[in-house]
């Protein structure tokens, strides 16, 4: 079965490393571009066309302040890339108490309990 455009499909928007880190940095503050630009290290094009792919997305909301574009997240359309990943909590939490109880039971036994 075909991937999705990266431009059709918010799963598939966030796979790229660097628009990751484009919504980490947009999570905490709205910015324009050439703050993003700074903090990820990268030329202003790159970053604005994984800007592009997110704001197609709809992951990211953008409007102008006088001669800037300012960047933000779109909560409504992460929450459903949030409740996907929620449904994994509970077998992350499971194998994490495995791990737990398995380390547990080794210091026991090393310590002849």
């Amino acid at each position: 079965m075909a991937r999705a455009a990266t431009t059709s499909d918010a799963f598939n928007a966030v796979a790229e490393p660097r628009r990751r880190e484009i919504l980490e940095y947009l999570a905490v503050a709205e910015l324009p571009v050439g703050d993003l630009v700074v903090r990820m290290g990268l030329e202003q094009p790159s970053v604005s066309k994984h800007l592009k792919v997110l704001r197609d997305v709809g992951l990211v909301r953008v409007r102008r302040n006088g001669r800037h574009m300012m960047y933000r997240t779109n909560a409504d359309e992460i929450r459903p890339l949030h409740e996907w990943t929620k449904t994994f909590e509970r077998l992350w939490a499971h194998q994490l108490l495995r791990v737990k109880e398995r380390a547990e039971a080794k210091e026991k036994s090393l310590k002849g309990e």
